[in-house]
């Protein structure tokens, strides 16, 4: 086993430096570094004016070597102005020679600094990261034993009624996207025409003084869309499951119908579901998008869309970065789990 993750953590290495590459080739484009000089300086800079921008910012550097200094492996570019003050990748506003570090990059903990919240990238993702991890720790609570439970109901009991009813359930909430139900919860549960105002307050609120009422219509927004996967996944494993030849011989021992699903089927019946619900971590990081700009939640997913609109090339890479790691990670703890799960399962 441990040198499974060993091997698993130097293919991961080796995944999240190419994928970072292909982020940090795309974001430093000549289109996006021009756009992102005319932002910072001026929309009616010329080409030569533009050039220089970036050229006095180290930005016209080849790429291999702007990566370099992007991951701290490489010294930082510096250009020192007549006033003084330093223009480079490492600096911020009013640097100078004597306060300007020569590496800057991700392995020294520097994420860069954002054009568009004038703030260091590092503590601009914490916080939004911070947000939006307080959401997906709410969804999950309510989506995945809601999930399990109406999976596991629905395949106890295959092509009955009640099966058909949790089915049918199942494949509304999936097939229902996050944006559509998200303004049908507001339609109905909080505006004032319609008259149901359940839910006072907004999410915007949340990010302070999370409340059951302004807190809670996003959670069920993103729980009922991804519940259906992660139901549908699990009835279709305990479907199979309860057809097996030792759920058969259990019971003409006579063991009881709830101890053959509980202790007989279940453990069986969660292998897949178990990497469904673990894909719902990336998903969750980068696919509340919808549901963060709807509810105006500022979570990781708002910070992308604002890094994204307004050419932030630095938050981009750091909102990247961190959405990686997240999916290697759960991908590293999906492989390991199937071991518990399934003691039949061995690592080679």
């Amino acid at each position: 086993m441990g040198l499974f993750i060993l091997r698993r953590f130097g293919v991961m290495l080796l995944t999240a430096l190419c994928l970072t590459f292909v982020v940090f080739f795309l974001t430093n484009l000549y289109p996006n570094l021009e756009k992102l000089a005319k932002t910072q300086g001026n929309q009616r800079m010329s080409d030569e004016q533009v050039e220089t921008w970036l050229e006095n910012r180290g930005y016209l550097q080849p790429t291999l070597i702007k990566y370099g200094q992007w991951l701290g492996v490489m010294p930082g570019y510096q250009k020192v102005q007549e006033d003084g003050q330093v223009l480079g990748t490492c600096t911020r506003p009013g640097s100078t020679a004597d306060n300007t570090p020569r590496f800057c990059g991700v392995l020294q903990g520097d994420w860069g600094y954002s054009s568009v919240f004038k703030d260091e990238v590092g503590s601009i993702v914490a916080k939004r990261l911070g947000n939006t991890g307080f959401l997906m720790l709410c969804v999950l609570v309510l989506m995945v034993p809601s999930a399990l439970i109406v999976g596991v109901l629905a395949g106890m009991r295959e092509g009955s009624a009640l099966d058909r009813s949790l089915s049918t359930f199942s494949i509304i909430t999936t097939a229902t996207p996050e944006y559509v139900s998200g303004v049908i919860f507001i339609a109905i549960f909080t505006s004032s025409t319609v008259g149901l105002k359940w839910f006072k307050g907004t999410a915007t609120q949340a990010m302070d003084n999370p409340t059951f009422e302004n807190f809670f219509l996003p959670v069920l927004t993103i729980a009922l869309y991804g519940m259906g996967y992660i139901a549908r996944m699990t009835r279709a494993s305990m479907t199979e499951v309860m057809t097996a030849q030792y759920i058969r011989t259990a019971r003409l021992k006579g063991v009881s119908f709830p101890n053959i699903v509980m202790k007989h089927a279940l453990r069986n019946a969660l292998i897949a579901p178990f990497t469904v619900i673990m894909l719902q971590f990336p998903w969750l990081l980068n696919g509340v998008v919808i549901v963060e700009t709807l509810f105006n939640y500022k979570g990781f997913g708002w910070a992308l869309v604002q890094a994204a609109g307004n050419n932030d090339i630095q938050l981009l890479l750091a909102i990247s970065v961190v959405s990686v790691f997240v999916v290697l990670v759960t991908q590293l703890i999906s492989d390991i789990g199937y071991v518990y799960l399934n003691p039949r399962i061995r690592i080679s």
